[in-house]
């Protein structure tokens, strides 16, 4: 075998080890993790150690894979009520959103850098769509814990939105390639039509798609060991036919996970695990592959308006298009603020940005630099900044219970039942003498070494490792049975209140105690249906409700959404730091409200004076 062989997958293997072995960095410091991949790419690059990779259509390919790859994944460890609880708000984001972003950067393009129109909103079509693994890597490290309602609308739009942004690149590459000019009215129709068809035969190839792995692994007794194989093929499966067919494959791969992962089925843990591993492999192989493309002697010419076009989008495009799209939902400012912040750019706009260069553009090697660059400002501005501005904002909010050790087992021939190892740590519910439920039948306690049967080992011990038969999707209470204490300090009781209150007792009972003006209808309420009314019928851990001199804090709720814990706080922390750019639907109705209201007093006192003056003469 040639010796070049060697070296190349010496070389190939040394960088990927390279980059797995720079997370720990990524972990201590908190650098965004792309951000480490695409350095060790340049570094080795031909500006670095000299490796020359200039093949725009193999770096296209192996990018596209590996953004299948990621977006089933991305799918398949969505949660449905996650999805559900967000899908509207998300959903516009993805599509809305991004178009609303592709405009303004295509605004900034055209006058910071002199480009057409048609290649402006090119430029802004590539950096269009968010990086959900990015965005989530940083509020893990971070140990960020946001609002449920702020992080699922975050996930489901990163995880939704880049077949928009791929159709919008795709489309302008093909109008400007063609090199005619074309009405706009014409090119209006077709787009929508365009983008009908590649989202419409994506969605129903991602349902059938997923619907097919699901049957499959449900009746096909393939060996364990080929079973995570035989998923990752059927997911590129539905890609390819779905793309060759004239749909969008990402579209239909990241549904076809969405769907798949949202169904028992067998050997899910298992599989859970393998995707892991597999969707690691391919970020760093797409952005070590992204990185080793780019030629950083070539910034220069183009650093100013790159730089120009990335705080654009940062500060200008991105938070209108959020503002726009979320104002007819109940989004408070801070919320909207925060969502248009976590907004990092990611591979996805360097892989789009390589379509000019293999349609060969006059200008597409300018508009690939440009692109890396913004994603390069994206991850450097809002990457190390995301928990300070979480905090400034008061979207943090302390965790519910501390970490978990456990270790899901898969049953052979169960889909629907799976036997669960807890590790009972110091401090936990069962460490201190509750009981688990007799539904969720622990069958072995482990102890020093010797195995003993539930019903005679007694009270359970720290470092007791307990088995656990579980039926179907258990309920989180094991959970938070085994759960170590979370480290509860003076911020978390100034949060969530000094004291709790029952919240199936009646609303009268605080207006009573604090004379807050609550009207017979409201006071008739149990406190939890009233704090739910009051927050527009939906309720979620961490939501805070003013009244008068009190507020009352949603300190927990269970799988239904119901309140189950509400505390109160007589000297309510100062509010978050105003953020005046944006304002949801109601508040701006509120205000308008507010405004004609005083308009019309202040023209009827006007108008009676007159009269008063009038007759006086």
């Amino acid at each position: 075998m040639d010796q070049a062989v060697y070296l190349i997958i010496l070389i190939a293997t040394a960088l990927v080890l390279f980059a797995a072995f720079s997370s720990l960095i990524a972990f201590r410091f908190g650098t965004p993790l792309l951000l480490v991949f695409l350095g060790i790419g340049l570094a080795a690059g031909t500006d670095g150690l000299g490796l020359d990779f200039d093949n725009a259509s193999v770096a296209f390919f192996v990018g596209s894979l590996a953004l299948a790859v990621i977006l089933f994944d991305s799918g398949f460890g969505t949660k449905l009520a996650s999805f559900r609880a967000a899908a509207a708000p998300a959903i516009v984001l993805a599509t809305l959103g991004v178009v609303l972003t592709a405009a303004l950067v295509g605004l900034a393009a055209r006058y910071f850098a002199g480009f057409d129109w048609l290649e402006g909103f090119l430029i802004g079509a590539t950096v269009a769509s968010t990086d959900a693994a990015a965005v989530f890597f940083l509020l893990r490290v971070g140990n960020i814990s946001v609002r449920d309602r702020v992080r699922s609308t975050l996930e489901v739009e990163s995880g939704s939105n880049d077949p928009m942004a791929i159709f919008l690149t795709i489309s302008l590459v093909s109008v400007i390639a063609a090199g005619v000019q074309i009405d706009g009215g014409a090119l209006a129709r077709e787009v929508a039509l365009g983008f009908l068809q590649q989202m419409g035969i994506g969605l129903v190839a991602g349902l059938a798609g997923g619907y097919l792995i699901v049957r499959l692994v449900t009746r096909l007794r393939l060996e364990q060991g080929l079973l995570p194989i035989f998923v990752l093929a059927l997911s590129l499966l539905v890609f390819a036919l779905a793309g060759s067919v004239g749909g969008s494959g990402f579209l239909a791969v990241y549904v076809a996970g969405l769907v798949a992962g949202n169904v028992q089925m067998r050997s899910t843990a298992m599989l859970k695990r393998f995707q892991d591993g597999v969707t690691w492999l391919a970020q760093i192989i797409m952005f070590l592959v992204l990185g080793l493309f780019a030629t950083p002697s070539q910034f220069p010419t183009i650093a100013l308006p790159a730089l120009l076009i990335g705080l654009f989008l940062i500060f200008v495009a991105r938070p209108v298009a959020v503002a726009v799209c979320l104002a007819p939902f109940r989004y408070s400012r801070a919320e909207t603020a925060f969502i248009s912040w976590v907004g990092l750019r990611g591979a996805v706009s360097i892989l789009l940005a390589l379509l000019p260069l293999i349609d060969e553009l006059e200008n597409g090697r300018n508009i690939f630099n440009i692109a890396f660059l913004v994603v390069l400002v994206s991850l450097m501005v809002q990457g190390w900044s995301i928990g300070p501005v979480a905090r400034r904002l008061g979207m943090i909010v302390p965790p519910r219970s501390g970490p978990v050790d456990k270790v899901e087992l898969e049953l052979p021939g169960s889909a629907r039942h799976e036997l669960l190892a807890y590790r009972v740590v110091a401090g936990s519910p069962v460490e201190r003498g509750e009981r688990i439920p007799r539904w969720a039948r622990p069958s072995l306690v482990v102890r020093e070494g010797r195995s003993m049967t539930y019903q005679y080992a007694g009270r359970l011990m720290a470092g007791d490792r307990v088995y656990i038969f579980v039926p179907d999707r258990y309920p989180r209470l094991l959970d938070r049975l085994f759960a170590s204490p979370a480290e509860v300090d003076s911020e978390d009781t100034e949060f969530f209140g000094a004291f709790a209150v029952d919240p199936e007792r009646p609303a009268e009972d605080i207006e009573a105690a604090y004379a807050l003006g609550l009207s017979e209808e409201d006071q008739a309420l149990p406190i939890a249906d009233f704090v739910r009314k009051r927050l527009g019928g939906r309720a979620e851990y961490g939501d805070r409700l003013p009244l008068g001199s009190i507020e009352l804090i949603v300190r927990d709720v269970d799988e239904n959404g119901r309140i189950i814990s509400i505390g109160l706080s007589v000297e309510p922390p100062p509010p978050p730091a105003p953020v005046p750019v944006f304002i949801s639907a109601g508040e701006a109705l509120s205000r308008l409200w507010g405004f004609l209201r005083r308009r019309w007093v202040a023209r009827r006192k006007r108008g009676g004076t007159t009269a008063t003056d009038a007759s006086s003469d």
